[in-house]
């Protein structure tokens, strides 16, 4: 079956994102774009077309990963299902702090922000920041549709995330190993998204 237009860019782009995250997250923000252009079988000039530059590289990782976080709160019935909405933007969120690959992006971030801090700017405004902002919107129709009363939303947002990764981002950053299977990374998701409604009720 013939490709239709499109589709081998999306793919390279895909696979240029896939070997960046791999090889950033083991080698470091100073990995030369040779090596992920080797890792993702495409010629450095490729990366240059598909993303322009290092730093843009990184916010289209980080872009892919708000994306996967903030999935729930977009899902058709997220505002009929609050606690649900919630428990699956925390549910990601933990799987990505205790994934190695979460871990050691965010690891060698913070190792190279006094070095590189354009980088880490770049890594911490697509990152944190956009899945913060999306979580505040998503309190704010809440609160304007009457379900919820969210005095300060960006606030909330930064409140139920610290819920949610505090000391589990804090151990990922210093090695220590956190073994949490499926279950019990639901049980904390809904338990934190049950409280933190709670807290924001009517």
């Amino acid at each position: 079956m013939p490709r239709l237009p499109g589709q081998i860019d999306q793919a390279k782009s895909r696979a240029i994102l896939d070997a960046a995250a791999e090889a950033l997250g083991e080698l470091g923000l100073s990995t030369p774009i040779s090596e992920i252009a080797r890792r993702a079988c495409v010629s450095k000039q490729t990366i240059y077309n598909h993303f322009g530059s290092k730093a843009d590289l990184i916010r289209a990782i980080v872009d892919r990963r708000v994306e996967e976080i903030a999935a729930p709160l977009a899902a058709p019935d997220a505002h009929d299902r609050p606690e649900e909405a919630l428990a699956g933007f925390a549910r990601v969120m933990i799987e990505m702090v205790l994934k190695p690959k979460g871990r050691s992006m965010l690891k060698m971030t913070v190792q190279a922000s006094d070095d590189m801090p354009d980088l880490a700017r770049a890594f911490y405004e697509a990152g944190p920041r956009t899945s913060r902002r999306r979580l505040a919107e998503f309190l704010r129709d809440e609160t304007a549709a009457g379900r919820l009363a969210v005095d300060d939303a960006d606030q909330a947002a930064d409140f139920f995330a610290g819920m949610v990764i505090g000391i589990r981002q804090i151990a990922g950053l210093l090695g220590v190993e956190q073994t949490l299977d499926g279950a019990a990374i639901d049980r904390l998701a809904h338990e934190a998204a049950r409280r933190f409604l709670k807290a924001y009720a009517i």
